[in-house]
């Protein structure tokens, strides 16, 4: 067996984990991540990111949601940047969000809420409520 993943839910699982790592031969790597965004946050990110595409001009321009993901992605994350491959060019590193934990993922969602409440975004999730 090459690969084997857990959820860890409760002590069996913790004791099953125990066993598995008690057989596994010498060089086998272990990582444990903590549970990263789930479907809904990741729904609701995207509402409110095309929210703010429909509202806010940065700089003479409107921007894609896509292009909001990686500004505010950036942000939170204090990108480093770094010079392009062609000339005039940039580009921020470590801009992944499907990677992020559930708490960072919130603190994603806390900041979209925010940027969008300081230019005057009315998100459609406040409008429901």
């Amino acid at each position: 067996m090459s690969r084997r993943v857990f959820t860890i839910r409760g002590a069996k699982d913790r004791e099953a984990v125990a066993r598995w790592a008690a057989s596994c031969s010498e060089g086998v790597t272990v990582e444990f991540k903590t549970a990263r965004r789930n479907l809904d946050q990741n729904a609701l990110m995207w509402s409110l990111l095309s929210d703010i595409s429909r509202r806010v001009n940065w700089y003479g321009a409107y921007l894609s949601a896509d292009d909001w993901k990686d500004v505010l992605t950036a942000s939170l994350r204090k990108a480093r940047v770094v010079p392009g491959i062609d000339a005039g060019t940039y580009v921020p590193l470590g801009m992944r969000t499907s990677d992020m934990t559930k708490a960072e993922f919130s603190e994603l969602i806390e900041l979209i809420f925010a940027f969008g409440s300081q230019h005057g975004v009315v998100f459609h999730e406040q409008e429901a409520a």
